[in-house]
Order: C-alpha cells, then structure tokens, then sequence
C-alpha cells in the first residue's frame, strides 16, 4: 500500500469516525503499517477492495478504529508538566481539599494505555507530596479503551526505555526488577483503578479535583466530537479543579475556555464561571 493510497484511504474514512486527518499526518506511517496488515489478514487485494468492504460491513469500522490507536506512553512523559503538577497544582490541590474537609483527592486519567501516566502521578504523590499532607490520600481512575493496554497497565511491567524520564532515585525504590523488566511495587499501584471506557461514548460518573486528558481526544477527534468531550469532562472538574490537555493541544472554541499563553499551554483550570487558562510557570 503507498503512502498516497493510504492518506486518500484516512481522508475518505477519518470523518466517518468523528477523527480528523490534520491529527494523523506526523503519524501516519504507523497507522497505515496497521491497515496494511488489515487487509492482507484479509486477503483483499488493495485499499479499493478494504474500501468496499467498509461500506459493507459496519463491522470494519471497529477494526479500523483498533488501527488509529497511537500509544506512546512512558513514565514523567513530557516533564514540565509533572513539575508543574509537583510544584504548583497539586499542593494547590491539596490545600483546598484539607480545607474543604476532604480525605481524598479525585484524579482521572483519560486515554491512560498501559498505565505510565497513572503511575506516575501515584509515583509523584508518594514520593514527592504525601509527607506533607499525610491526612490526604490520592485515588486516581485510569480509562482505556483497549482491553488488552489494560491488562498490561495491571500487570504494571515495564521495559527500561519506559523508565528513562522517570527520576532514577526513584526507581529502586518503586519497581522490582523481574527478568529485564521493571515491575511497580503493589502498593504503589493501590492508588489506581483500571475501567474500560470510550472517550467517544461514555465518561465515568462522579466528580474529579484532577483531569488529564493528553495528546487524545484534542489531537485526533473532529471539532464536534472535542466539543462534546469537553462539556463531558468540564462536567466532571469540581469548582478549581484542574484539566490538563497535551502541551501542544487547545480546548476547542465554544468549551468555555480562554486559549492558554505561553509556559502554560495545555493546563486550565477551572473557575466559579468558567474555565480559563491557569497562570502558572513551568520550567524552562
């Protein structure tokens, strides 16, 4: 399959899915290795032929959506961002939770894969921020669509290059070394509970003091879609929680939302009225 027949393949398909082609294009070459190997398992003879076999069988379209997953995940992924959330949003957090008589800080974790970035916030938690609020404790839901990057999250066994921006006096410490792999200690895992849900279809209930939602739903998904997703998880952030998107995506226009500025792209927080870009640095 060519480059060519594959865009023309995602330009066709992305909007049938609610996805948009400007998401996938630095990405592509991954998902068409996957459609590839789509449509030699089935003993098509070219993209026409997967084409029409969509239109087809609804049923395709599951398939092919399993194809647009992209998983990069590992622990500390983009560092600013956990020293932002060490430095300034979590205490913040913390202080207004012990004020406000709460025992437990609500984290969610949407698009979590194989658990690196929920474990990474446990991680940061215990080792960084618990011995100052030893009353408080940290429950974090981590969500995913992918059974089986659920079941690996749960094993919570990592190759080395996973580790390799987590902090290294950290990793003895929190992981047990098992055959190569780096496994996270049981009671660092505690704090963690694995559901399988659909961005697209279904949020979970209740209401979170802390929502990340990275390099996911506002990177991939159709304007309307992010629109819908937005609503959803601006619903489920108590008053001055905060929501936490990738570095380099935006809340869509009509969320509610001031468009972020400088070292804070990507973190909002949310107000009594709204939800506005929150002011806060992060190292260069």
């Amino acid at each position: 399959m060519s480059d060519r027949d594959c865009i023309a393949l995602l330009q066709w398909a992305l909007p049938h899915l609610n996805h948009r082609w400007e998401g996938y294009r630095r990405v592509r070459r991954q998902i068409c290795r996957c459609i590839a190997a789509r449509i030699q398992a089935l003993g098509l003879a070219n993209v026409a032929a997967y084409r029409t076999r969509l239109e087809e069988n609804p049923a395709e379209w599951t398939a092919l959506r399993f194809c647009l997953r992209v998983t990069v995940s590992r622990f500390f992924r983009d560092h600013d961002m956990f020293h932002t959330l060490a430095q300034s949003i979590l205490p913040a957090l913390a202080e207004m939770a012990i004020k406000s008589g709460a025992e437990t800080l609500r984290a969610w974790s949407a698009g979590c894969a194989s658990g690196e970035e929920p474990y990474s916030l446990s991680l940061l938690w215990t080792f960084a921020l618990q011995a100052r609020w030893p009353g408080l404790r940290l429950s974090i839901l981590a969500t995913d669509i992918d059974e089986g990057m659920l079941r690996r999250a749960e094993m919570a066994c990592y190759p080395a290059s996973s580790l390799k921006e987590a902090p290294s006096n950290w990793l003895e410490p929190a992981f047990v070394r098992d055959n190569g792999r780096f496994c996270l200690r049981p009671e660092l895992r505690v704090p963690v509970r694995f559901l399988r849900q659909d961005l697209c279809e279904e949020l979970p209930d209740g209401s979170f003091h802390l929502i990340l939602c990275r390099n996911l739903a506002f990177t991939y998904f159709a304007e309307p879609l992010q629109q819908e997703i937005a609503r959803g998880l601006l619903e489920r952030l108590i008053p001055w929680g905060y929501l936490i998107l990738g570095a380099h995506e935006r809340l869509p226009a009509g969320s509610g939302s001031i468009a972020a500025k400088g070292q804070t792209a990507g973190i909002y927080w949310k107000t009594a009225s709204g939800v506005a870009a929150a002011a806060l640095g992060q190292r260069e």
